[in-house]
Formats: C-alpha cells, sequence, structure tokens
C-alpha cells in the first residue's frame, strides 16, 4: 500500500498531483491510502516510493465540473474524501458520463459532500463578526469561527474582497487566516480565547438586527435552520434574538390592526411625489433644447458613476414611441439609445416586423448607465424605484413633446416608468396598459432578455415572438 501524506486538511493541490501520478500507473484505490496533518494513519500503509510516471506517458480525462467537485469535496471533514475522489476519477476514464448517473453511491455521496461544504462556506461568510482590537500598527479586527468542515482556505478570498482595506484576522480551532492587506498568510488553530468579545460596535449590531427584524415574518424552525444555534454564541446579535422572538405576537398583532392607514399614507406619499415631479406643460425648447438640459441632470445620485446623460432620439412627429430600461455600457460611452448588442438585435426585429426606426423615436425610462465596477468590466444593475421615479420627469417631457400615438415598454423598469405600476413582462405582453400621461401602453420584452438566453431553440422562438409583438405594434397605429 501507497501512503500519500498531503500538506493539509484541503490540500487539493497536492491530491489531485499525486492522483494523476497513481492514475496514470494504474494503482488501485484499494492500494492507496491518503494522510492528512492529524488525520487516521494505518499501521500497514508502507512508505512507498510514488510511481514514477513520464509526463508523455498518458493523458487523463477529467471535466471542468469534476475538478469544480473534486474542489469543495476535499473540503469536507469525511476521512474517506480523497480515497472517494480518486476512486471516481479512475472510473470516470471508463464512464466519462459518471457524473450524470444521479443515482450512482459514489456520485450521490460527493455531491452530497460539496453540497455541505458550499451551505458551510455561505454559513462562514454570512456569521463571521469581526471586533476591532487596537495594535501598534493601528486598528486591526479579529473574528472567532468554528466551521464544521475544512472551508478556510475557499473561503479567505471572500473576505479579502469584502474587507481589502482593513487588517483582519479569522480565529478557528484549526487553521487561522490573516489579511495585512498586501497577502494571505495562514497559521495554526487557535482557541476561543484568543479572540476579543466584545467592541463598541456591538451595540450598532444589536440595534440594526433589532430594527430588521420583522415579527410578521417569524418563524423559528426557519430561523434556526438558517442561522444553527452553534453559531449564536459568537453573534452579537443573539443577545436580542429571545426578546424579539417573545414580542413578535404582540407586534404582529399591532401591525395588523392597522394596515389600511400605513397603506393610505404610503399612496398618499407615492402619489404627492410622482405630481410633484410631473411637468405642467411641454418643455419650451423641444427636443433639442431637452436633451441639453437633460445633460446636466443630477435629479437622482446614478449620474456620478456614468459617462454622461443618454437621451432619447428619433423624430419629433414619430408616432411610435419605445420605451426601454435603461442605458448600457456601449450606449453609456456612445451617448446613444440602443447601440450595443441589444439594440443591434432590436434594429434587426423592427426591419423584420416592417417598422422604419428611424421614422419612430427610441428612449430609456432611466438616462443613466447605473453599474457597478468588476475588474476592467461595469456590470449592469437595475435602477431602483426611487431613482425610476426621478428620471419619469424627462419621460413624460419628451411624451408632451411627441404625442405618440402608442407607446411600448420594453422590459418591467420601462412598464414601472409609464404606468407608475409594477407589472410581469411576461404575464402582460402583448396587453395594452393604461398611463396616466400618455394614453395606451403596449408591453413587449426588452431586448437583453434574448440575448441572456442560452438555449438556440429558446432564442429562435423568443425572437419570433418579439417580431409578432412588434407586428401587432405596426397593425396597431398603422392597421
Amino acid at each position: 500500500m501507497i501512503a500519500v501524506d498531503l500538506e493539509h486538511a484541503a490540500d487539493f493541490d497536492g491530491w489531485r498531483s499525486a492522483a494523476r501520478r497513481l492514475a496514470m500507473a494504474g494503482v488501485a484505490p484499494s492500494d492507496v491510502q491518503w494522510r492528512t496533518p492529524g488525520g487516521l494513519r494505518d499501521l500497514f500503509a508502507a512508505e512507498a516510493v510514488m510511481p514514477d510516471v513520464s509526463e508523455n506517458g498518458g493523458e487523463l480525462r477529467v471535466s471542468r465540473r469534476f475538478v469544480d467537485l473534486a474542489e469543495r469535496v476535499v473540503c469536507h471533514r469525511d476521512e474517506e474524501r480523497f480515497a472517494l475522489l480518486y476512486r471516481m476519477l479512475l472510473r470516470l476514464q471508463e464512464q466519462p458520463k459518471l457524473l450524470e448517473l444521479v443515482t450512482d453511491d459514489d456520485v450521490f455521496r460527493a455531491e452530497n459532500m460539496a453540497k455541505a461544504v458550499r451551505r458551510e462556506r455561505h454559513k462562514m461568510t454570512a456569521f463571521v463578526r469581526f471586533r476591532e482590537v487596537a495594535t501598534e500598527d493601528g486598528p486591526a479586527f479579529v473574528a472567532w469561527f468554528e466551521p464544521e468542515h475544512h472551508v478556510v482556505r475557499l473561503t479567505a478570498p471572500f473576505f479579502v474582497d469584502r474587507f481589502a482595506a482593513m487588517r483582519w484576522s479569522i480565529l478557528t480551532p484549526e487553521l487561522c487566516v490573516h489579511w495585512d492587506r498586501q497577502a494571505l498568510s495562514f497559521t495554526p488553530g487557535a482557541t476561543r480565547d484568543l479572540a476579543p468579545d466584545d467592541d463598541r460596535l456591538e451595540e450598532h449590531w444589536r440595534t440594526y438586527y433589532a430594527h430588521i427584524f420583522n415579527p410578521a415574518r417569524l418563524k423559528i424552525a426557519a430561523m434556526k435552520r438558517e442561522m444553527p444555534m452553534r453559531y449564536w454564541k459568537n453573534l452579537p446579535e443573539s443577545s436580542a434574538i429571545p426578546g424579539l422572538i417573545q414580542s413578535a405576537s404582540r407586534a404582529s398583532e399591532g401591525m395588523i390592526a392597522a394596515p389600511a392607514l400605513v397603506a393610505a399614507k404610503r399612496s398618499a406619499k407615492i402619489l404627492k411625489q410622482v405630481e410633484a415631479a410631473r411637468p405642467s406643460a411641454p418643455h419650451v425648447g423641444g427636443l433639442e433644447g431637452l436633451r441639453q438640459e437633460a445633460a446636466g441632470c443630477k435629479r437622482c445620485p446614478l449620474w456620478s458613476n456614468a459617462t454622461q446623460t443618454v437621451f432619447g432620439e428619433g423624430e419629433a412627429n414619430a408616432e411610435l414611441l419605445f420605451v426601454g430600461e435603461q442605458p448600457g455600457d456601449k450606449e453609456d460611452l456612445a451617448g446613444r439609445p440602443f447601440v450595443g448588442p441589444a439594440g443591434q438585435l432590436f434594429d434587426r426585429a423592427l426591419a423584420d416586423a416592417g417598422i422604419d426606426r428611424t421614422a419612430a423615436y427610441v428612449t430609456n425610462s432611466v438616462k443613466h448607465f447605473k453599474n457597478e465596477p468588476r475588474g476592467k468590466r461595469r456590470i449592469h444593475k437595475s435602477p431602483n424605484v426611487s431613482e425610476i421615479n426621478a428620471c419619469r420627469w424627462w419621460i413624460e417631457q419628451e411624451a408632451a413633446l411627441l404625442k405618440p400615438k402608442l407607446t411600448i415598454a420594453m422590459g418591467a423598469t420601462a412598464i414601472r416608468s409609464l404606468t407608475g405600476e409594477s407589472h410581469s413582462v411576461l404575464k402582460t405582453r402583448g396587453q395594452v396598459l393604461a398611463s396616466p400621461f400618455l394614453g395606451d401602453v403596449f408591453v413587449t420584452v426588452h431586448p437583453s432578455f434574448l440575448l441572456r438566453l442560452q438555449d438556440e431553440a429558446d432564442k429562435r422562438r423568443e425572437y419570433e415572438a418579439f417580431v409578432a409583438d412588434l407586428s401587432e405594434v405596426r397593425r396597431l397605429v398603422y392597421g
């Protein structure tokens, strides 16, 4: 028997390297013992030399799915995890579609182990609470966590991304991780007494939790599943939970007692905001004057993270007004609506439906590109209700100047902007809704919806449905 000593409990790279050599040498799973520091030892396992395998001696067939699965399974606490993966690796050479056999014992066991690791990683990201400590180099933050599986190394990059600007340590019984604002390092496990019990932020945690606690949605069993009680002793907000549970019934009864009053107040407030934002008359400068004014729009914070305002474009006497959701990355850079991939698809669908885009007016509900930077890319984020409401003023001005025969809402954001209400796009698609300032609004999907579809058959079907919607728009306006 060959004993393989791995560097640590979740040593995926070490397992992969050794497993490759063993598999290419034809070593049977029963002839290998995988050992980790502090793990079980087989007294009969020989200290044999690993087989010498030429780099050109053969090739192992391994899918990305298996690699992803193995990266999580090695983090499980099961002592047989490495042996299970090696056995599956050998079986995959004869059964390339092994992972699709969900009833297979090895596959079933590995998938459950990976699922347990994913849950534990989620618990770690959700229930780690840093506490501030003073050091010679300034403030640092220390947390204590007791993971059920070996997830510290796998989860550490999450905290680097989230707390890159501060120095922190997460102490656990088996392994500790430290970030000095430049590099990660790992040290042996620690004891609970090395982590602080309290700091000046504790009361903020308890106050925050008490404010977001919703007594009407209290389900104690579900709460304990999502926040197991073994974590409570390390969470500052846990001390508030018993009192909040006790008072939940009384608070819920109070909420039920006055639902109409609360709803009425909120509705009146929203209606007042909408009326205040509504233009009293068309812009005296026409569409061009409106465009120039919109260039300096700061009605909501979105302007600060966008390149420029992306205003509508088209004929001033257009009978069709197409309203999308918001500009994308290409539109933000070009300063024109619907010029990116979704715009190109939109142009093709218009042509197939017999509509001349140059004879229509095309704009967006929100005039600035809402995004968040991710590396060198800017990722689209959906605008919220306050941002949609703030930008409605421009849509109403455009509509007042254009006086279109029909307005087409493409996507949920457009529906919300034009009607003031939330509607499911798929449930109202092809219907005509009423707008308080536009009259009839025809509902269809946004072209970007088609781009997100993965299946080619779905893409074709949905594109044909989109063209059919546009053909109906043409029939309603032009007969």
